[in-house]
């Protein structure tokens, strides 16, 4: 047989032969070719000469493996693992440093690619490629994660007493139908055409150009959006500032929500509860905040209550997945190139519930560094709760209420 009908033989038998069959059908084509046979098997097939001579090897000895075996026992290349003992210890030191003892490593967690974990292995001498090491972590149960939220640091004794105590003050208001909110500051978020997480349709092969790096834009600015969440009527309100997040912003977006939205939907309300985080702008320990709720009260006549979360407990806010979780899905992936456009786009959202939301943009100068002293303090119609006053505690109007 010649070369070419050897090599349309081999094209058609090829895909279906393991490696051990392989070996052994060019060693009985070169059998039967006689001599020089090995050479032309080699050049029709591209198998080499060595892998030809060895199978002629085992026709001749007759070797035997075992059924559904392609080598004996032990054949095959060995894996790098068994030929470099050390390689396994050396990359868990390079991915966990700290529990190996090797704080001082040059991979730490933000850069654990396999790329550069191979390089590392190879400058220790290890001769081994990225997707090794790749498969190497996966057998040592590595998988590509991201961070999550699960930790809330020490939880405070009284914790469960505070969301008790929170929760009955919530429906003793309702139960009177006066307003009880929700509020908070949201994220801040850099004015322009930046990348915002999420996708949104567009025609094929169109995505829309955004800037490669989050520098800030001097002249554009960052939004800073203070919600207030009506849990009964499930309304928000958003006032977007554009200078600092202070307890004077957070109050005064209050107020605009109550000239706005709450003093229309409760007109007979003589009383306002406020929930809130136990820090920021409207932080349980923060002078400024409790100063400027005592204007607010004054303005409007309203006796405010205000129960904090706990620390560590912000995510049970209302706010945070009643408001502020659809603001964030309704303008995933629109670039938030303006002021103009973050207000409509908040103003914009809505929910299979029904959530109602308005938002303002707020030109405001909120200086920062704002200090209350204890005289001003002593002014307050402060009246803290038995329970927790760090936490709870009531102001009442100085003057009889404005219209």
């Amino acid at each position: 047989m010649d070369v070419e009908g050897l090599r349309a033989k081999y094209q058609a038998l090829g895909p279906e032969l393991t490696e051990r069959s392989r070996r052994l059908w060019a060693a009985t084509e070169a059998l039967s070719l006689g001599h020089g046979g090995i050479g032309t098997v080699s050049r029709a097939t591209g198998i080499s000469r060595s892998t030809i001579s060895r199978g002629l090897r085992e026709v001749r000895a007759g070797e035997r493996v075992e059924p559904g075996r392609i080598r004996r026992p032990g054949g095959g290349r060995k894996p790098t693992v068994q030929k470099d003992p050390k390689l396994a210890r050396d990359l868990d030191a390079l991915v966990e440093p700290t529990t190996a003892g090797r704080p001082q490593s040059p991979v730490r967690w933000t850069s654990r690619s396999t790329r550069r974990l191979a390089r590392e292995l190879q400058a220790m001498g290890h001769n081994v490629s990225s997707r090794l090491v790749a498969d190497l972590l996966h057998a040592a149960g590595y998988s590509l994660q991201l961070n999550q939220k699960t930790r809330e640091g020490p939880s405070h004794p009284d914790r469960d007493g505070q969301f008790r105590y929170l929760n009955a003050s919530v429906l003793r208001h309702q139960r009177r139908h006066q307003p009880v909110i929700s509020v908070d500051t949201k994220k801040k978020e850099l004015v322009g055409d930046f990348k915002n997480g999420g996708r949104e349709w567009r025609p094929k092969d169109h995505p829309e150009p955004v800037r490669v790096h989050d520098f800030l834009i001097q002249e554009k600015g960052k939004a800073i959006p203070y919600g207030v969440y009506d849990l009964k009527r499930n309304e928000g309100w958003v006032s977007v500032g554009i200078d600092h997040d202070t307890s004077t912003f957070a109050v005064r977006a209050i107020q605009r929500w109550w000239e706005v939205m709450g003093r229309p939907a409760y007109p007979r309300a003589t009383s306002l509860l406020i929930t809130a985080d136990c820090g920021g702008s409207n932080g349980a320990r923060v002078r400024l905040w409790k100063w400027e709720l005592q204007q607010f009260a004054d303005r409007t006549g309203l006796t405010l209550t205000v129960c904090h979360f706990p620390p560590g407990t912000s995510k049970w806010n209302r706010i945070e997945h009643r408001l502020f979780s659809h603001i964030a899905m309704n303008w995933r992936g629109k670039p938030l190139v303006s002021l103009a456009v973050i207000v409509s786009l908040i103003g914009a959202t809505t929910s299979e519930t029904g959530l109602r939301v308005r938002s303002e943009l707020d030109k405001g100068r909120y200086p920062d560094g704002v200090r209350v002293t204890d005289e001003q303090m002593a002014t307050l119609r402060l009246v803290p709760h038995r329970f927790h006053a760090d936490w709870n505690y009531t102001i009442r109007p100085r003057s009889k209420r404005t219209k």
